[in-house]
């Protein structure tokens, strides 16, 4: 099998499928950092275009210093290219995430993602604030809104204003609602839209899209790839089976246990995805058994 090629008119670093990388760890729970290596390196032989290491799914909030530091240097230097690493550089306070961004900088990556401040529900000005001083590290700054878990919603005007002050280039866009796609290309026509949940990348890629940051090609890259490329294009004729044909793993991306059914969908295509750092535990009964069926009945169909 042939391996997938890259998305072919990706123009920034933050373009294309950037795959928020889920971090294998060792049976003492020790971060795996050469298995870590081999799964950035097998993502981009598949046709993904980056990796997004201290994201969510990689489990960030569990890791010490020296490994979060650690995993972004080993994700630059697997990816073979700095400008296909986007790291995570979320945190409490905005002088850590700087400090997050200006080591992902040394590192070599060439974007970060950033969250909101989320240890409390920020108001416009300390919103505005957060992203000024992150900006201040050089790199590039995709905006990450996820209401759900931070509560605070970076709307429509908010980001036309982080955008406008230059905080920000591009939004991964969680908040589930497509409409908001439109609002935000009226509002902010040069912010870059990139999809922020594996279950509306259809609809979000149909309203202008031009990346993804994933969850589930951690698991399936080829055929997210191909999904992802059809849909961009407008190729509904082929997008539209294969995104139903994904869809119930796709949605899990947007549920709480998404790192684990990630991980054990990727074990199932016999990837290594492990176990997760408590407090995630392992799925059991009727959760494990509809990640299983589902992932094995898309596994069936011949999609990897």
């Amino acid at each position: 099998m042939t391996a997938a090629v890259p998305t072919p008119d990706r123009q920034a670093p933050w373009h294309g499928i950037m795959v928020a990388t889920a971090l294998p760890f060792h049976e003492n729970g020790s971060v795996d950092y050469d298995s870590y290596a081999r799964h950035v390196r097998f993502l981009i032989d598949n046709g993904c275009d980056g990796v997004v290491p201290n994201g969510s799914l990689g489990e960030y909030q569990t890791l010490t210093e020296e490994e979060r530091a650690q995993v972004v240097r080993v994700a630059v230097e697997a990816a073979g290219d700095g400008s296909r690493v986007m790291a995570g550089t979320a945190a409490y306070g905005s002088a850590e995430s700087r400090r997050w961004a200006e080591q992902a900088a040394e590192a070599g990556a060439g974007s970060v993602l950033q969250l909101p401040p989320n240890a409390y529900r920020a108001d416009r000005d300390a919103v505005l604030a957060h992203y000024a001083e992150v900006a201040k590290a050089g790199l590039p700054v995709v905006a990450y809104n996820n209401p759900h878990d931070t509560r605070v919603d970076l709307l429509p005007p908010l980001l036309a204003e982080l955008h406008a002050a230059g905080s920000i280039v591009a939004v991964k866009e969680f908040s589930g609602d497509v409409r908001r796609a439109y609002e935000i290309a009226e509002l902010a026509p040069g912010l870059d839209l990139l999809i922020g949940a594996d279950d509306v990348l259809l609809e979000l890629a149909l309203a202008g899209a031009v990346g993804w940051i994933a969850g589930y090609p951690n698991a399936l890259p080829r055929a997210c790839a191909e999904l992802y490329r059809a849909a961009v294009a407008g190729d509904v004729a082929t997008a539209v089976p294969r995104y139903r044909a994904l869809h119930p793993l796709l949605r899990w991306d947007s549920k709480t246990e998404f790192v684990q059914a990630i991980k054990l969908s990727m074990d199932l295509a016999g990837l290594n995805g492990g176990p997760c750092r408590a407090p995630r535990g392992a799925l059991t009964g009727t959760t494990l058994a509809a990640v299983t069926s589902a992932t094995e009945k898309v596994l069936a169909e011949g999609l990897r």
